[in-house]
């Protein structure tokens, strides 16, 4: 029996995640499941590809992901069961996968259609109860993702924004993600910012027009409530304030501009 996990935005006070944890269990007794989170933003898709993305390497081989962020309930949208590096992936067909698509090998992907792995009649508002949760349970109970329904072929990817070159010298991004303590969680990673560095050393992060100095190591590296830039456990570079919020320093949220720039003279 496979770990199954789940990432909704469903939030904590409804009946919603406990209701597919019901179905899961009522096809899969023995399942073990672990709540990632529910406290994704509402329609937050790229918030929801995040995550995913963020902790599907550090679950073992075999486990069974469910993402529901799914403001399509209802329409002609499919839901997809693909396996990615031996993990598979549950979830609507509206770009929620797109950052595991990105970064990971691919090895099947299927479009679910077998009304056989559904218990009973299918709500047009609740496909993570009806499809999705016993789909999880029959998948991790052995059934192969090939017998859910045909090759999807192609599936729908968030079209991400991605960081520009500023000439002489620098990169120009974008806020992707602001996490639970305010951090701001940029689109630029490791290998772009160590192409800007091999160029020229001395380069200082912007957020807007604001510089708030050079890339820190950790947090205790500027005094209590300043700002700084660093690159989180997420391997991008982040905006973060010791012990306070950046979104709320800078009025900042996703899109918001941040660029390195050559330090002035």
């Amino acid at each position: 029996m496979q770990p199954i996990t789940l990432i909704t935005d469903f939030g904590s006070r409804d009946h919603y995640a406990g209701a597919m944890k019901g179905v899961i269990l009522s096809t899969a007794s023995k399942a073990t499941i672990v709540d990632i989170t529910h406290e994704i933003g509402a329609h937050e898709i790229v918030h929801g590809a995040f995550v995913l993305r963020q902790t599907i390497d550090w679950f073992p081989v075999g486990t069974v992901h469910v993402a529901v962020v799914d403001p399509g309930v209802g329409s002609r949208r499919r839901i997809l069961a693909g396996r990615y590096n031996g993990r598979i992936v549950i979830a609507p067909d509206n770009g929620l996968i797109t950052l595991v698509h990105r970064d990971m090998r691919l090895e099947e992907i299927y479009s679910v259609e077998n009304t056989r792995y559904f218990p009973g009649p299918v709500s047009a508002t609740f496909h993570g109860r009806d499809i999705m949760a016993p789909v999880a349970a029959h998948v991790a109970s052995g059934v192969a993702l090939s017998q859910l329904g045909p090759p999807a072929g192609r599936i729908e990817l968030l079209q991400l924004p991605e960081p520009e070159r500023l000439e002489p010298v620098g990169l120009c991004g974008s806020v992707l993600y602001v996490d639970h303590f305010g951090n701001l969680v940029t689109n630029i990673n490791t290998d772009r910012l160590a192409h800007t560095y091999r160029h020229k050393t001395e380069i200082e992060v912007y957020v807007g027009e604001v510089s708030i100095g050079p890339v820190r190591a950790t947090y205790s590296d500027v005094n209590l409530h300043e700002p700084l830039a660093m690159v989180g456990s997420s391997n991008m570079l982040e905006i973060a304030v010791n012990c306070g919020r950046a979104d709320e320093r800078f009025d900042a949220r996703a899109g918001t501009f941040v660029s390195l720039r050559a330090r002035a003279p």
